[in-house]
Order: C-alpha cells, then sequence, then structure tokens
C-alpha cells in the first residue's frame, strides 16, 4: 500500500491542525498563492500570525473539535506539536480516510517542485533565510521564500512571493525534521551541540546535520561557514564521501570568492567586504555575526543568480549576478531591518531603548550581545534571559555562566518549559543565577538579579532604567512581555 503523496492542487480544500504556527501559517499562505482553499483550527490564544490569516482571507476554528473535519477535504496537515492517536481533529480526520501529512512532510513535498535551497544550522538561519529573501527581491529573482519568523521587508509575514523558479526555505535540524526537505543547495550556518532532549551528545547532532547534506544530488551545493568547527566538520565527512557536490565556504577565515576581507561598524551599520565584490556591502543590524549571516545569503543567491544567467553576459567578477541584479542586491541588504525576535527594536521611550531577541543558546547569547555592544558602544545594556528547556540549561551550564559576560546588567528568570520534556528535579532559573554570580569576579562589579516570573520584575526594573540605557529581553520563552510592561509604563 502506497502512502499518500502530498500536492498542490487548486481548488482542493486542505485543513491545517495549528494553523496559528509560524512555519504552518506560512505554507498556508503560499498554498492560498498557488490557489489552493485553506481552512485550519488552532487555539484562541493571539498571535501575531491571527491578522495574516485574515489578511490572506484563511478562516479558522478557534477550538479543536472533530466537527470541524468534513468529507470536502482533502487532506489534512498538522503541526508536529499534537499527535494523530490523541488529537481530536486527526482522530476523525484518519477514520474518514482523510490523508494525514505532518508540516514538515508537506513542506518537504512542496519543496520538490522548484529548484529549491535550504537554510539550516543551530544559529542564524532565520537571519539568513530573512536576508537572502531582501537579496533576491532587491536582484528581481522569481523566487518564493519561507522563514521562521516575521520579516519587516515580507510586509510582516513569514514569506515573500516573487516568482515560481526557485524555493528558498528555513529547515529545522529538531527531531531531523528538515530530511523531508529536498534540496539543491544547503546554506549550513553552524553545528554545535543542542536539542539534547533528542540528540544527546555533539556527534548526533553533527551526524544529522550531515545526513542532510546527503539529500543535495550530485553537482548540489553546500555553503558552509568556515569559522564555524562544526560545519566545516560537515563539510569534511560530505568531502571524504565524493559524492560530487559543489563546496562553497564562506566568512573570516574562508578562501575564496565569500572570503569576508574586512569588517566595520560605522555610524550604526556593519560595512564589509567580500572577495569577490569590488565594492563593499553594508548592513543596518547589529553584530559580527550578522556579517557572517549576510555574507551567506549573498552567496546562496550568487548561486541562484548563476543558475538563472547561465547564458547571460556581463555578470560580476563572481560569474553570477548582472550589474543590475547586484546593485539591487545590494540596495535590498541596506533595507533590512531585523526579523521578528531577531535583535527586533520593539520601542523607545524616554531615551530608553526596548529590544528583543529569540537568543536562547550560550553561543547565540554571547554572539548577540558583542554585536550590541559593539554597534551601541555608549548604551548601558541591560538584559533579561529566560533559559529554555531543563535539557539544555542543565547540559550548557556552564557555557551558560559566561555567556552574559558582556552584560551590564542581569536578570535572571525561571526556565520556560516545553512540552517535550519534564521537569526532573534537577537544574532550574534559579540554579543558573547561583552558577553565574559563582563564576563572576571581583573586577566585574554589576548587577545580577533573579525574579522567578518575568512580569513580577517590573517595579525592580522600572527604576533602573536611564536614559541612553538599552533594555534587552532573551530568550525563547515569554520574557518579552516584561519588555512590552516596561516600554508601556516607561
Amino acid at each position: 500500500m502506497h502512502e499518500p503523496v502530498f500536492t498542490v492542487q487548486p481548488d482542493s480544500l486542505v485543513f491545517f491542525i495549528g494553523v496559528k504556527g509560524t512555519g504552518m501559517s506560512a505554507l498556508a499562505e503560499l498554498l492560498v498563492n498557488a490557489g489552493v482553499r485553506v481552512s485550519g483550527s488552532d487555539t484562541g490564544d493571539v498571535f501575531y500570525t491571527d491578522a495574516i490569516l485574515k489578511e490572506i482571507g484563511v478562516p479558522y476554528f478557534e477550538t479543536f473539535d472533530a466537527a470541524h473535519i468534513h468529507g470536502g477535504i482533502d487532506c489534512v496537515v498538522y503541526s508536529a506539536a499534537y499527535s494523530p492517536e490523541t488529537h481530536p481533529e486527526l482522530a476523525e480526520a484518519s477514520r474518514r480516510g482523510i490523508p494525514l501529512f505532518k508540516y514538515t512532510d508537506a513542506l518537504g513535498a512542496y519543496s520538490a517542485g522548484f529548484d529549491s535551497s535550504g537554510i539550516a544550522g543551530v544559529h542564524g538561519k532565520t537571519t539568513t533565510t530573512a536576508l537572502a529573501g531582501c537579496l533576491l527581491k532587491g536582484a528581481r529573482l522569481p523566487a518564493q521564500i519561507l522563514a521562521g519568523s516575521a520579516v519587516s521587508v515580507f510586509n510582516g509575514h513569514s514569506t515573500l512571493s516573487l516568482g515560481n523558479e526557485y524555493f528558498v526555505a528555513e529547515t529545522c535540524e529538531y527531531r531531523r525534521h528538515f530530511l523531508s526537505f529536498h534540496p539543491k543547495r544547503i546554506v549550513l550556518t553552524s553545528v554545535e551541540s543542542d536539542h539534547q532532549d533528542y540528540y544527546p551528545t555533539y556527534a548526533s547532532i553533527r551526524a544529522a546535520f550531515a545526513e542532510y547534506g546527503r539529500k543535495l544530488p550530485a553537482g548540489g551545493e553546500l555553503i558552509y561557514c568556515a569559522d564555524d568547527k562544526g560545519a566545516c566538520e560537515v563539510a569534511e565527512i560530505l568531502g571524504k564521501e565524493e559524492r560530487g557536490l559543489v563546496f562553497t565556504p564562506y566568512g573570516f577565515t574562508a578562501q575564496g570568492d565569500f572570503r569576508i576581507k574586512s569588517f566595520s561598524v560605522e555610524n550604526e551599520r556593519l560595512v564589509f567586504e567580500l572577495n569577490a565584490f569590488a565594492e563593499p556591502f553594508a548592513l543596518r543590524v547589529p553584530g559580527r555575526h550578522n556579517a557572517l549571516n549576510a555574507t551567506a545569503a549573498l552567496a546562496l543567491v550568487s548561486s541562484i543568480a548563476r543558475t538563472e544567467n547561465r547564458n547571460g553576459g556581463g555578470l560580476d567578477s563572481a560569474g553570477s549576478m548582472t550589474g543590475a541584479q547586484l546593485e539591487g542586491a545590494r540596495r535590498g541588504l541596506e533595507l533590512f531591518r531585523g526579523s521578528k525576535r531577531r535583535s527586533e527594536i520593539t520601542g523607545e521611550k524616554d531615551g530608553v531603548l526596548f529590544m528583543d531577541d529569540y537568543a536562547h543558546h550560550p553561543t547565540a547569547i554571547k554572539t548577540t550581545i558583542e554585536g550590541l555592544k559593539a554597534f551601541y558602544p555608549s548604551r548601558r545594556l541591560i538584559v533579561s534571559f529566560m533559559p529554555h528547556t531543563y535539557t539544555r540549561t542543565a547540559a550548557l551550564l556552564n557555557e551558560f555562566a559566561t555567556a552574559f559576560d558582556g552584560a551590564d546588567s542581569l536578570l535572571l528568570h525561571k526556565v520556560y518549559a516545553s512540552a517535550r520534556e519534564t521537569y526532573s528535579g534537577g537544574v532550574t532559573g534559579k540554579t543558573l543565577f547561583e552558577k553565574i554570580k559563582e563564576a563572576e569576579h571581583a573586577a566585574h562589579a554589576r548587577e545580577i538579579l533573579y525574579v522567578e516570573e518575568p512580569l513580577d520584575a517590573v517595579p525592580l526594573v522600572k527604576p533602573m532604567l536611564k536614559a541612553g540605557d538599552l533594555f534587552l529581553t532573551m530568550g525563547a520563552g515569554d520574557n518579552w512581555k516584561l519588555g512590552e510592561a516596561l516600554l508601556k509604563d516607561a
């Protein structure tokens, strides 16, 4: 018996369970653009995707009920957060014989219809995908883009539709979800230990990324960060297997076209030069890591442009973009203002700048803080951090202890729990607070506080804030609500 195959047919009816999720709503939007009728269901909680779904005309229930499933539905796409064995709508669809597709499988099947590129890595994949979208838009290349967060240049959506030849999507390593994708190119930003509930060792997560690389066909391209040890190891593993792949390194230590040969911060802009291009590029978001993300996006878009312009003349020195495409890409890069929860400026009041960032791994935390300090050298940086998952906090406790060294003041909260794990009575947010206090040295005198619930910190933090400060909420939890409350009451 053959498994059903997810196909995009105009006028078919697809029901999305968990339709408000970032990836789910983004795929729903792409299907609507392709002429598919989409409806769905989710909880009554309000997300930024509610407005997007209403804008694109997707009706949805704010409850889960078997009565929502009827014979006119051609197939169901569901979030991995729900189980076909226990979810009432999934159970009813199964009883009726309606084909069920997990989101990652549906996305993978969708990617098979294009010249597709997957952007992967423990850090940086959302920003790199968003930057690639800005470059593709500037260069006027016929692509669709799906990012893991809302992007201002995408009009606040997570998708951008510019044509039907190419597809660029953020692809996730958790539970090997990216293995459903069909890439001709992969951008690999970083590989290190993470998702310890699924990948107990570094070797296990590295093996998953190598497995993803094996999805590339002969002649496929791996664009990888030469500055990242894990990404280089994956490239080395694949290189030894002689699969006929093209390897394109990028970064400060890379050889070839995408070596960053200079980097500086000028007037709240990152300015960097690459071997392949005569003129420098400018980016209005902070951090050396974002110069790397932008370079990865430039390498990817150059590859796509090379395919598009294969028989054309007047190309740049890298033999990829035309002069008009390169200038459009350069303008597109400078228009980038970040994506939701990625160094996102949420407001400014009484001289205090409020920002929110999703960084929840020690490496991402450290590089984000360093980038902000370089970008805003005169601002005092006050960080609120909420750890995400007990397993990650326990496994990387020592790394977390020094990740915040660049912050001038630090406020810690409880662990934001995940549905995929249960608390075992071990490491908590208070444990991390004590570990950081223990790691402090006498010369590094600063305020480090612990408040279990983020919103309980409002009366404590409010008198701390002064004109010229940068208040940053950081993590994958909901402490962004603290920044929101302080901004309203600042």
